[in-house]
């Protein structure tokens, strides 16, 4: 009996402590999936929420992963400021976009490469705070189009409009003209009908001269 007693004890402090971890947790928000232009600046969008005021401890963790998953990079660090990374891919291309205040610890990455394919994680601590979810965002760059590229393709697309509104207008009006011709013959008929009965009526009509 003590045996079980203890389990369950066990069983429902363990609950309890899952409980108060999951409270007392950081949850981190970002979205699922950024698409962004080559050569274009992308801001990532990272905030959170902790069940304690905001302290001076609170250290945020910007991190990288390629798409080939080899090992992670450090993107950006905050801990009571912002600080940049002193080597990598991402020197001199990120900056602190966030508001502590407002539980955002956004960054912005500069100049987008195609290298730059990959997920992007944000981890928050906040004391007491230390433990919680973690943000994930995959980043696609997809190439750049050029304006001729663009200018073609509107001139394309203007012309087939412009041919398509020449057809069928053309073809409306031969409907109409057809149309019109079908109403005209059958009046047509009916006059030279109505002539030639009025021409046998004179005929018919013309008085026979007396014979002396």
């Amino acid at each position: 009996m003590r045996g079980r007693t203890w389990l369950g004890a066990a069983l429902v402090l363990g609950a309890q402590l899952r409980a108060l971890w999951l409270a007392a947790a950081v949850e981190v928000h970002t979205a699922k999936e950024v698409v962004a232009v080559n050569g274009t600046n992308q801001r990532l969008k990272c905030t959170f929420s902790s069940s304690s005021p905001v302290s001076q401890q609170l250290s945020v963790s910007w991190n990288f992963q390629p798409e080939d998953l080899s090992s992670h990079e450090p993107v950006f660090y905050y801990l009571k400021e912002p600080y940049k990374p002193p080597s990598g891919r991402f020197k001199e291309r990120v900056t602190w976009d966030g508001n502590i205040e407002r539980n955002d610890v956004s960054i912005i990455i500069w100049n987008l490469q195609p290298s730059d394919n990959g997920t992007f994680t944000c981890q928050v601590t906040n004391w007491p705070d230390v433990y919680g979810t973690i943000g994930e965002v995959r980043l696609r760059v997809v190439q750049k189009v050029n304006f001729s590229e663009i200018h073609f393709l509107a001139v394309a697309i203007g012309s087939a409009s412009v041919l398509m509104i020449v057809v069928v207008t053309a073809v409306i009006i031969c409907r109409q003209r057809r149309r019109r011709a079908r109403d005209k013959r059958p009046e047509v008929a009916d006059t030279e009908c109505k002539e030639k009965e009025s021409l046998k009526m004179g005929e018919e009509k013309e008085p026979i001269p007396l014979e002396d």
